[in-house]
């Protein structure tokens, strides 16, 4: 190849992972060997199934769409474009591809030979972690819990987004198995399965007199090798077991432990003392153990907090949460599952907050331990929207007690909601500066004062009562009692069903913060104090989808769906006419929360001030985009509620 086309070559693949982490010489050899193909529309490159190339490929430009053949249709999985990196199976494992690669533009891709590639692998750390951990397009590493969000992809665009390579740098936190399951080859399959019950595993390593593997077996072999081919369960585990087996020393380093793993397609691997199949069993590494790993799985962060009553444990594994968000976000995984997870952590923290304030006082009270309560969540945790550690908002409701049990109630209940406040605190959830707790008495009452309040609110819609609703009206049973809080949910709906002008006021509200028209330099920034020139995102973007979502809910008296993005789902269907604007908005509203998300972590804040000239030209496009449904939503409403004249 020319010096010229190669220079082009190595100029265009310098600027993506993993070709980004190569030094000039790795580099230009590889620049070098590159095969240059044009496809034209509607070609296949590769289909589901096929032997793997010897390349590996690059998107230079075009698009192409890689895609799973079912039964009776083709499903797009991922679609790719400039300088994502597919076709990986040739280089990592040999393996059949999994996918289609069909043209949908025509493209022009570069042609890695795997050979040339793979001396790089080997000896390069941070590419290795990058196929490790995945970032591949079309590569499947360990299955994640991720059905609800969109598949990650295009994650390192340029050296400055590789920090979530961060997660596999710590050995220490990897978890590996040194109490190891085996047995000696004279076992049946029957015998072998009873052991894997017993211990509670997934695999066992079959061993000789000396303890050194011969094979193993694991769940997956059970069902493959004995079951479906219907083999008598007196089989010798001899004739099942997989092998030779692939082994590593136990002081190996994560990486080059996962990259065997993925190498070599393993859901377990096997530890010994040199390395070798020839010393003794000492370890085993499993794809649960890397999850674990890794702490970004919702599962592993939920179970530690279900068996912890231990405060300063529990603010670490939120403290880790919020290492999982920071990688969901970098994955660009759908906003409204990474809510979803974030709400589910949140809500596991809040309710260990509320069992270890419940014992410290159970000796204290022991009459107050038959009375109902509720524990309710508001604002954005009530919305299930809460991604950073923001100010918690929360109240607590209790059934009506009789006479001579009222003080003691009010007693309790306040001492109960001021420890979980209090333990929420010490886990990094920061107090509510308009003080909006449960460790307030005003929001620590019984049911029938909470149904005053709301009454109160809808019959006189004052200012400071619309700002109260724009709160409670988000209520969120977290823990306790939850049909006390569907009784007020019922009251509510049947006040404003006497009086529906409150919805008017309501909606007017929601008309005070109109959608920039302009971009910053005719934005609404702040005009001075500490943030001067900064935007409010919160205030000018988010709460006005969130208001227009509660607003148009509650007109349709919508019980139980507080979250923005399902109370758009749920307008969509009831209002079919304006679906897809619906579908807009809760676009909308993904985008700025993401945003929000974005600069929290960058920051160390809540996010919620965006300097305009810390975003780059295509956020600020987004950004600009999210205000015409705002602004179309705001039109709607005025017409509706007929706000022309209203209060003149």
């Amino acid at each position: 190849m020319a010096n010229v086309i190669v220079n082009r070559v190595a100029e265009f693949l310098k600027r993506f992972p993993p070709f980004s982490f190569l030094g000039q010489a790795e580099l230009e050899k590889i620049a070098s060997s590159v095969e240059i193909q044009f496809l034209l529309r509607g070609e296949t490159l590769f289909r589901q199934g096929d032997p793997p190339r010897p390349h590996f490929f690059i998107l230079k430009e075009g698009e192409i769409h890689l895609t799973e053949s079912h039964t009776t249709e083709e499903e797009i999985k991922e679609y790719l474009d400039e300088g994502d990196v597919f076709g990986v199976l040739a280089l990592l494992g040999k393996r059949p591809y999994v996918l289609n690669a069909k043209i949908n533009q025509d493209s022009l891709i570069y042609a890695i030979p795997v050979q040339v590639f793979e001396e790089v692998l080997q000896t390069n750390n941070r590419v290795a972690l990058y196929f490790a951990a995945g970032f591949a397009s079309g590569q499947v590493v360990v299955r994640q819990d991720l059905s609800q969000g969109q598949k990650a992809r295009g994650v390192l665009k340029s050296e400055s987004r590789d920090n979530s390579l961060l997660i596999f740098s710590d050995q220490s936190e990897v978890k590996i198995s040194y109490d190891v399951l085996t047995c000696d080859a004279s076992h049946s399959v029957q015998e072998a399965a009873q052991l894997m019950v017993e211990a509670d595993v997934s695999s066992i390593v079959i061993v000789d007199h000396s303890f050194s593997p011969i094979g193993i077996i694991t769940d997956k072999d059970l069902r493959s090798n004995v079951i479906a081919k219907a083999l008598p369960l007196s089989t010798s585990v001899s004739k099942v077991m997989a092998y030779p087996v692939v082994t590593r020393k136990k002081t190996s380093g994560f990486s080059d432990l996962y990259l065997t793993m993925i190498k070599n397609r393993l859901h377990h691997l096997v530890l010994t003392e040199d390395g070798s199949d020839q010393t003794k069993v000492c370890g085993i590494l499993s794809d649960h153990d890397v999850l674990v790993s890794m702490g970004n799985s919702p599962a592993v962060l939920i179970h530690s907090l279900l068996n912890t009553q231990d405060v300063k444990e529990i603010s670490a594994i939120r403290n880790r949460a919020g290492k999982m968000l920071a990688y969901y976000l970098e994955n660009e995984v759908a906003m409204d599952f990474v809510a979803s997870v974030m709400t589910e952590i949140n809500d596991v923290i809040i309710q260990r907050a509320i069992k270890i304030a419940e014992e410290s006082l159970e000796s204290e009270y022991p009459q107050m331990q038959s009375i109902r309560y509720c524990f309710l969540t508001l604002g954005s945790e009530g919305r299930e929207e809460q991604l950073l550690s923001t100010d918690q908002d929360n109240a607590l409701v209790y059934e009506n007690v009789d006479e001579p049990l009222k003080l003691q109630a009010a007693e309790y209940f306040l001492k109960l909601g001021t420890k979980v406040v209090e333990i929420l605190i010490s886990c990094g959830f920061a107090p509510c500066p308009g003080d909006i707790m449960a460790s307030n008495p005003k929001w620590v009452q019984p049911l029938s004062r909470w149904q005053q309040y709301f009454a109160g609110w809808i019959l006189t819609p004052t200012q400071e009562a619309l700002l109260s609703a724009s709160i409670f009206f988000d209520f969120r049973a977290v823990s306790g009692s939850k049909s006390l809080s569907e009784e007020l949910s019922v009251f509510i709906y049947d006040s404003l069903r006497k009086k529906p002008v409150f919805l008017n006021f309501l909606a007017q509200n929601t008309l005070s913060t109109p959608p920039p028209l302009g971009f910053f330099r005719n934005f609404v920034v702040e005009k001075s104090g500490q943030h001067r020139d900064q935007f409010d995102i919160k205030a000018r973007a988010i709460r006005p989808l969130v208001d227009l979502a509660r607003l148009l809910t509650l007109s349709h008296a919508v019980i139980g769906v507080n979250n923005t993005f399902k109370r758009f789902e749920r307008l969509g269907e009831l209002e079919p006419n304006y679906k897809e604007l619906f579908s807009q908005a809760a676009k909308a509203f993904e985008i700025l929360i993401r945003i929000r998300a974005i600069e929290g972590l960058k920051y160390d804040n809540d996010g919620r001030f965006i300097k305009p000239e810390s975003l780059g030209k295509l956020q600020r496009q987004l950004l600009k985009n999210t205000f015409v449904p705002i602004d179309e939503l705001q039109d709607i409403v005025k017409v509706r509620f007929q706000l022309e004249n209203f209060g003149q």
